[in-house]
């Protein structure tokens, strides 16, 4: 039925006076209508008890705002299970229209209080009426909840009970109605308790076992406010009326948004209204089907004029057309399956061919380019190389002209010897007799001049060393204490022998400024002069007399350039001062000199060379030494005075091997153990100062590294290369099949000669006799050190 051509009513079952005339076109609370949302339409509450009147009602489902309205019930539906269906439906039907409360009421008059309904003789029910449907309100026991049902007046009780089980969770079996206090049997129909079409009946269930299956109520969801079935009133004619029940549908889809309107003054929304129901979805078929859009192409017309007239007409009686423009086609050559074929596969071959050239193409630029870099690489490298060559000879020769260390006077003792070396080989060539003698003697007169020179420079650096070692051994004892925290945090404290300290260095600095002007040189002694005063010794009071000789020669104006002796005297005395421990006792901790004499006994050996005692430190064993021997300072001189060797290539080196050891891993020792002269001997005399590979004798680009990278370095675990050949060695993962046969019994045989010569040295032997080279922990022997190489 059209819903716009009627006029349609809707009844409550209880409030049909308030809610009785009320249109509604649209009955959801949100849905999209051309009318304001109308929210006063309430849930049937008639059959709520009076203690839990504002409680929902059971049986009215969750309103969706997506619910459409459909004009008239289906004869033949069947309320289905919530569990299975989407859908829920219910009837719900408004009171009728006359008052049927009167106090004498017709043996076929049905009342139960809400709705009265006229009971006609019984007749045999047609198909159609027993497919039709009707009200049931069911009332939930011992709770008084009530739960409305649209429900086919033909089936039985058994199969309300049914349906009821899918939604309680309770056996049918469990489950026992009643009406009007008697208990109905399974095998009655709706028809048979006197229910007509589009009626209304209340029963009311119980369980038999409510102990163990009690009824539970179906709480619905609290949004929701709208009747699951309502009875409309519609007006066919002047004065008759149709009731009709209309069922709200429930669906998931969202329908669209259709747009509407605002009222500017009021706010009201109105919306477009959108009242299609569901439609019915195909059944699937399992065959993939597309839609025309995804698989037909949009055609175009458009009428085009061609560039000359054709037609299909041919030459005839009557009709002549012309054939100058005609053209002979005539059939090609037939070719069979195999000719074919065999021209694809020529066809084919072309291709490759083009395509293998392009690759090969591909292939020469990438190598032209790999080659461009790889020389580009090269003539970079050859110019680093040359550039630290030059930067190693302009250091060198600064090293030369301006020496201030201990390794640039070896480095000038060393030259003068290959030069005195050079020279006498060359006079031993050239000349015989008397000419000889004379040449030598210029060459001794010669390195006689050299050494002088030498010494002048040396004397020239003592000086600042000196003055140096002066400074900084006053500021290593007038530092604070220093600790680490446990949060890496240096704290730092000062005592009160540092604060006194640091006040000895400053008058120290002061008294030794220059360009001081009289009155300010006169205020540095009076201090000086307070300073040593606290103490009375002989010390104190030469310092003392000095200060009064300087001031009494300043108030008599002499010059400044002759109290250069005195000022120096003074300087020289109060250094002395400083370095006692009785006037300063935090430089106690810094004298080589012990303050106690009995820690003299411990360690002290004698030197036949200086004929001096020194300390045990101060002194160079032998492998198979059984005394102390010399001190460092006398081989150094012996060195100076006969070999002039320059070990600073080997320390270089052994300074390079400790880091590289250092980062492998941190407890690495043997490395640690050797001196220079051993790693001289190591590089001379089994490696031959060249490199096991390309036999390159250059020092300074030799290195020194590990043969097997995963074992700990040693003499016998060692190998001479290159900087660049040490870098791809080390990338090696296993060396026993990166190199020849040959190659490695060469350096297995060198590794034999190393564990021959270090095995001599105790601390270095258990080393040898410990498994895969990782000692215990040495203790606290002297380390022995093997005697210098001489040159051949």
């Amino acid at each position: 039925m059209k819903m716009s051509d009627q006029k349609i009513q809707t009844f409550n079952d209880k409030e049909d006076d308030a809610h009785g005339n009320l249109e509604t076109n649209d009955i959801s609370e949100n849905a999209p209508a051309s009318f304001p949302v109308d929210e006063s339409i309430e849930d049937d509450s008639t059959l709520v008890p009076a203690d839990e009147k504002a409680a929902p009602q059971v049986g009215m489902m969750d309103h969706d705002p997506n619910t459409s309205v459909s004009g008239e019930a289906d004869p033949n539906y069947v309320h289905p299970s919530t569990t299975e269906e989407t859908t829920e439906v219910a009837n719900i039907h408004a009171q009728t229209e006359t008052d049927t409360q009167d106090s004498s009421v017709p043996e076929n008059v049905y009342s139960d209080g809400d709705t009265t309904a006229v009971v006609t003789s019984f007749k045999p029910a047609s198909p159609e009426e027993k497919s039709a449907t009707a009200t049931v309100k069911v009332m939930l026991l011992p709770d008084g909840y009530v739960m409305t049902v649209a429900f086919a007046i033909g089936l039985t009780t058994d199969n309300l009970k049914e349906h009821f089980t899918t939604e309680l969770k309770i056996p049918p079996n469990v489950l026992q109605i009643t009406f009007n206090g008697d208990v109905v049997e399974d095998s009655k129909t709706l028809m048979d308790l006197g229910v007509r079409p589009h009626g209304t009946i209340q029963l009311e269930m119980s369980s038999t076992d409510p102990q163990n299956y009690p009824i539970k109520p179906i709480k619905p969801q609290q949004e929701y406010n709208m009747p699951d079935v309502i009875t409309v009133r519609v007006q066919k004619d002047a004065d008759t009326y149709q009731d009709v029940v209309v069922e709200i549908e429930r669906t998931t889809r969202c329908k669209a948004f259709l747009g509407g309107y605002r009222h500017k003054i009021t706010g009201v929304e109105f919306h477009h209204a959108g009242v299609q129901t569901i439609s019915k979805k195909r059944p699937d078929n399992g065959i993939e089907k597309f839609c025309r859009n995804t698989q037909t192409v949009r055609e175009k017309s458009q009428h085009q004029q061609v560039t000359y007239t054709t037609s299909t007409q041919m030459t005839k009686i009557g009709c002549y057309v012309s054939n100058t423009t005609d053209k002979l086609i005539s059939p090609g050559k037939y070719f069979s399956a195999d000719e074919y074929h065999y021209r694809r596969l020529k066809a084919v071959i072309v291709i490759q061919t083009y395509a293998r050239r392009w690759h090969a193409i591909r292939l020469v630029k990438q190598l032209s380019c790999d080659r461009m870099v790889r020389l580009d690489w090269e003539k970079k490298e050859e110019q680093r190389k040359k550039k630290e060559k030059e930067d190693r000879l302009k250091r060198e020769y600064e090293r030369r002209m301006h020496p201030k260390t201990k390794e640039d006077f070896d480095l000038l003792y060393h030259a003068l010897e290959k030069w005195r070396q050079e020279e006498l080989e060359h006079i031993n060539v050239t000349l015989t007799g008397a000419e000889r003698k004379a040449a030598l003697c210029a060459l001794l007169e010669q390195e006689t001049q050299l050494i002088a020179s030498i010494g002048r420079h040396k004397m020239d650096a003592n000086e600042e060393i000196i003055k140096n070692s002066v400074q900084a051994f006053l500021e290593k004892c007038s530092e604070p204490k220093k600790w680490k925290a446990f949060d890496d945090k240096i704290t730092e404290m000062d005592t009160q022998y540092t604060i006194r300290a640091r006040e000895l260095k400053d008058i120290y600095a002061t008294i030794n400024m220059k360009h001081l002007t009289q009155d300010e040189r006169l205020d540095v002694l009076l201090t000086l002069k307070h300073t040593v005063k606290e103490h009375k010794c002989k010390l104190t009071e030469d310092i003392v007399e000095l200060i009064d000789r300087e001031a009494d020669l300043l108030m008599r104006g002499v010059k400044e350039s002759n109290l250069e002796g005195l000022r120096k005297r003074i300087s020289t005395l109060f250094l002395q001062y400083i370095k006692t421990p009785t006037f300063n006792p935090e430089v106690a901790r810094l004298l080589k000199v012990p303050q106690d004499p009995s820690l003299l006994h411990k360690n002290i050996y004698f030197c036949p060379g200086c004929r001096r005692y020194l300390r045990s430190t101060e002194f160079s064993l032998t492998a198979n030494s059984h005394t102390t021997g010399r001190c460092h300072q006398c081989n150094k001189l012996d060195n100076v005075a006969r070999q002039r060797e320059d070990l600073n290539k080997y320390k270089n080196m052994l300074t390079q091997l400790r880091q590289a050891e250092a980062e492998y891993d941190k407890k690495a020792k043997i490395a640690f153990l050797l001196q220079e002269q051993d790693l001289q001997y190591l590089l001379r005399v089994i490696w031959a100062t060249q490199s096991a590979l390309s036999a390159w004798d250059d020092l300074y680009d030799l290195v020194m590294i590990r043969w097997n990278k995963y074992v700990e370095w040693s003499p016998w675990n060692c190998i001479l290369l290159t900087k660049e050949e040490a870098a791809a060695h080390l990338k090696l993962d296993n060396v026993e099949q990166a190199y020849g046969v040959v190659f490695i019994r060469k350096v297995k045989h060198k590794h034999t000669l190393a564990k021959k010569y270090f095995s001599q040295i105790p601390t270095m032997a258990q080393f040898l006799h410990s498994r895969d080279s990782q000692p215990a922990a040495p203790g606290n022997d002297l380390l022995v050190t093997k005697p210098a190489v001489t040159q051949a």
